[in-house]
């Protein structure tokens, strides 16, 4: 620690941090453009100016910037008198000269970093009056505007997009004062994460493309804190909600999850919920006259009481995408013994695994902002951008801060960024990939390996024997192999803290068991070693810790004709089991009752069609790959808009029917958490999450909208009179700006990032204990895992090699499904969301070369191969062929979960009944 003074004032600060950094962690107002917390200090855009003496005697001083200036004992610096202060001005007039004045219609205007700093400078008219430089924007895909002309050359797009999330379509161009960011040509940015653009620009120049059609201003909209429901990393993002539609994501920070960043489906792919094509209200269909009758909320609660009370016998089936009061509901309502988790039998057992490793293995699951620390990782079978894009940004700084290390090592900073860059040398830590074809994080892995799946599984369990011989021994590799397997096992046994990912998008308990048995074998060396696993859905984890069984064991009971009423809860089967036993069991169940808020193919076989709230019309819980229970809230009553939809949540429709009362919106979220504290003792710990009452500040509710005085709440106003707005009950919010926003409030939920004086993001600094650390009061969500049981020992259940002439000939000429994942169009509710729609890939088949020469195919440059397959005797697709180099033969590649291509066809065997070539001019281009 350093004793410097700021102003005079005597402070203790941390040695290592720039001043800059240290004046924000202190909550003084200092402005900046081209500093970030993550990016680091290159001191281009001299706003951080302050006067620096060497000491209290020291009359002289100098103008140094903050973001390049180190904090030394005794120093003493001034930000705030007139000599800088003029010095500040100046530079921002400069900047200032070639911004247009067209903040009244710039979509960046109430949340633009640049009118802060402007206005905290005191910049208020312009000298300038000579033409201004013009650029063409260009055009960057469907999710960002281009605004060159708002440029004021901080560099840290570029610096951000290049040099941190790995982009390559993006740069810098041009000399003197003439720079140009952008792409060589126009055209979607590639990177999987180009939407943080949006947030890094100081400015107007990248704005929220999918925002534009209805876009408004921040005073204008409510903000509700939520968490990403599109994959199970659980990042925390802010809802911005006006008239009952969203308008935008914004990235929520985390200290522990997401930090600063999203990835694009997370931010961009939010358009499903605001899709009108779904159940708006309760239908009842009547099997006899094939005629739909809506009903109001009374009529459907007595309706689907009076088919329960009928039954004999009740199954539900719950869902990895519901939350857990709404499947702990279903649980409540059907019993315990009939409650299915609503995943197919494969999934479920790769769950049980997951969750048994984790509760029993003795090894730590790292957060997403941990897994930065790590110094050595091997991941096992999956494609993490994919699957859990987040993870794999967090993977690309983990294995960058090598670099920061040989830095470290020659006394530089780790802020100072271009100097720890050139000093390491761009030095990278090692990173090992298998995979069954190339992933996107190829470009920085030291090795990648291609295989079959199983023979994957083979390489980690070899990798474990070799770094302990106590655990099964795996044999049949050639000598190469045997040299990667020694590589990469010293690799992980010589770091400090090495890291295994894996997870559930191969379909194989295998891998799962060869990544267990790695870390295994890495802790008992002494090693702080971290094991994470990617899974399908949002709450699969919280699913797998409520318990229940799989799909096909409910299908199972239905097919003995047992079961009279089946309850589905968001949750379309038809993703998780094979078509012709589900359109079975509906034919043998009297009653069919579907919960959703999306429209799926299950609700045209309903008889009753409860209709649902969606995240951003509801408030629950979810659980995240390593275990944090965090909750996620309303923003917005969908009947206060329009008192023609009757959406509820689905956990108030089934306590609704579980309990005798007619009065349904009596019933609390506090309360179905209180009962599954009490059913299910290991997860009580949930009710810590964000309970109600102890997060009132001072008898006053949390603001759900900031300040405004622009009268924009007599916009619902009936005569003389404003309605009033709605009160929530399930949360700690109101639904105005009426209650508490404040940095210094002791609260964890943050439903907006604004300060006086701050209204950009970067507003974040103000709700932190230090600038880029965690939130003030805590980041929110509790880890419901304990790491420290070590009960389990070696998994010995190694998979043979896969041999494809064997695999051909045993199985009629057939070759084997594997997925390949998409994060655009993979997961389910992306494909309900127009933006993503429209860039999402069209179903393709992927082969070997050598097993389409196998095939007879022709090579023609000027037709495209065309392949019609079907698997069970059921044709499926006529789909376009892909070649790769990398697929192993006999197997073949598809992209599951896309449109047609269910996630069940993974591991089972497709048969290619003819081959048909079409001119590549007539071929839709698969993006």
């Amino acid at each position: 620690m350093a004793l410097i003074y700021i102003d005079g004032k005597k402070y203790e600060v941390n040695e290592s941090d720039n001043l800059l950094k240290i004046c924000l962690s202190l909550g003084l107002d200092l402005p900046y453009f081209c500093w970030h917390p993550v990016l680091g200090s290159i001191g281009s855009c001299r706003q951080c100016a302050i006067k620096q003496h060497q000491n209290i005697h020291d009359d002289s001083g100098k103008i140094v910037m903050a973001c390049m200036s180190s904090a030394i004992h005794g120093l003493s610096i001034y930000i705030n008198n007139e000599e800088i202060k003029q010095f500040r001005k100046n530079i921002i007039e400069l900047m200032m000269t070639n911004h247009p004045h067209d903040c009244p219609v710039c979509e960046e205007g109430g949340h633009c970093h640049l009118q802060d700093m402007t206005v905290m400078i005191g910049h208020s008219s312009r000298r300038y009056r000579f033409p201004k430089r013009i650029y063409r924007n260009q055009n960057l895909g469907p999710f960002i505007n281009h605004e060159m002309n708002r440029c004021i050359t901080c560099y840290r797009c570029v610096r951000y997009y290049k040099d941190y999330a790995d982009g390559k379509d993006f740069g810098v161009y041009g000399v003197h004062n003439k720079i140009y960011f952008g792409r060589l040509n126009d055209g979607k940015l590639e990177n999987e994460f180009s939407g943080n653009l949006i947030e890094i620009c100081p400015t107007g120049v990248f704005t929220d493309k999918t925002a534009s059609k209805r876009y408004n201003r921040k005073w204008d909209m409510k903000f509700s804190p939520s968490i990403c429901q599109q994959c199970s990393v659980g990042c925390n993002i802010i809802l911005c909600e006006r008239g009952g539609e969203l308008k935008r994501i914004d990235n929520r920070y985390n200290g522990e999850v997401n930090h600063y960043f999203l990835c694009d489906l997370g931010r961009f792919g939010y358009g499903y919920m605001n899709n009108t094509d779904r159940p708006n209200k309760p239908i009842q269909r009547k099997k006899e006259e094939g005629e739909y009758l809506t009903l109001t909320v009374d009529k459907a609660i007595e309706q689907a009481k009076n088919i329960l009370r009928q039954s004999k016998n009740i199954i539900g089936i719950g869902s990895p995408r519901a939350s857990m009061e709404s499947n702990f509901a279903l649980r409540q309502l059907v019993g315990v013994e009939n409650f299915y988790t609503g995943i197919s039998k494969n999934e479920h057992e790769q769950m049980l695994l997951i969750l048994n490793i984790l509760q029993k293995g003795g090894m730590y699951t790292p957060s997403l902002r941990e897994i930065e620390s790590y110094d050595s990782i091997l991941i096992l079978g999956e494609d993490i951008t994919q699957t859990g894009a987040r993870m794999a940004l967090a993977v690309r700084q983990a294995i960058k801060r090598k670099s920061v290390e040989i830095a470290s090592s020659h006394a530089i900073a780790e802020w100072h960024t271009v100097a720890a860059m050139n000093v390491g040398n761009h030095t990278k830590y090692p990173l090992f990939i298998t995979h069954i074809d190339q992933t996107s994080l190829d470009d920085i892995a030291t090795w990648s390996y291609y295989a079959p799946i199983d023979d994957q599984a083979r390489l980690g369990f070899a990798i474990a024997h070799l770094l302990d011989h106590s655990s099964p021994l795996v044999q049949g590799f050639d000598r190469m192999m045997n040299d990667k397997i020694s590589v990469i096992s010293q690799a992980l046994s010589h770091a400090r803290k090495p890291l295994i990912i894996s997870g559930s998008s191969m379909g194989s308990t295998a891998i799962i068991a060869a990544a267990a048995n790695i870390a295994r074998a890495l802790r008992i060396q002494g090693k702080h070693v971290g094991i994470s696993f990617t899974l399908s859905n949002v709450n699969s984890m919280g699913l797998a810790l409520i318990g229940g069984n799989s799909i096909e064991e409910a299908l199972n009971e239905i097919e003995k004709g047992k079961v009279d009423t089946l309850i589905i809860l968001e949750n379309d089967l038809y993703r998780h089991a094979l078509k012709d036993r589900i359109d079975l069991a509906i034919e043998k169940v009297k009653t069919l009752i579907v919960l959703d808020h999306q429209k799926t193919n299950i609700q045209d076989r309903a008889d009753l069609i409860l209709s649902a709230a969606n995240s951003a019309e509801s408030s629950g819980t979810v659980i995240n790959n390593e275990g944090r229970a965090q909750r996620f809230f309303q923003a917005y009553k969908p009947n206060y808009y329009d008192n023609q939809l009757i959406r509820l949540e689905s956990w108030r429709w089934l306590y609704s029917l579980l309990y005798k009362s007619d009065e349904y919106s009596s019933i609390k979220l506090d309360k179905i958490i209180d009962d599954i504290a009490l059913h299910l003792p290991h997860l009580a710990d949930i009710k810590k999450v964000a309970p109600n009452e102890t997060f009132r500040i001072h008898g006053k509710k949390l603001s759900r909208a900031p300040y405004c005085y622009s009268g924009r709440t007599a916009t619902h106003r009936n005569d003389i009179h404003e309605t009033p707005f709605p009160q929530d009950e399930d949360s700690m919010f109101n639904f105005s700006m009426e209650g508490n926003h404040s940095p210094y409030a002791p609260q964890q939920y943050v439903a907006f990032a604004w300060a006086p004086g701050w209204n950009s993001p970067q507003s974040w600094n103000k709700f932190q204990d230090e600038v880029g650390g965690h939130l003030r009061y805590g980041d929110p969500g509790i880890r419901l895992l304990d790491s420290k049981n070590d009960v389990l020992d070696w998994f010995s259940n190694i998979p043979a090699s896969f041999h494809a002439s064997q695999s051909i000939r045993n199985h009629n000429n057939s070759w084997y499904i594997v997925p390949y994942l998409c994060l655009f169009g993979s997961e389910e509710t992306s494909q309900n969301s127009p933006v993503i729609k429209n860039i999402m890939p069209k179903p393709y088949l992927i082969m070997n070369e050598i097993d389409v020469m196998k095939l007879g195919c022709k090579t023609d440059p000027s037709n495209e191969t065309w392949m019609t397959f079907h698997w069970g005797g059921k044709e499926i697709h006529t789909l376009p062929v892909r070649i790769s180099t990398n697929l192993s033969t006999g197997q073949v590649g598809l992209p599951l979960g896309l449109p047609g291509l269910s996630p069940i066809l993974s591991g089972r065997y497709l048969y290619i009944k003819d081959i048909c070539y079409k001119p590549i001019k007539n071929v839709v281009a698969i993006q």
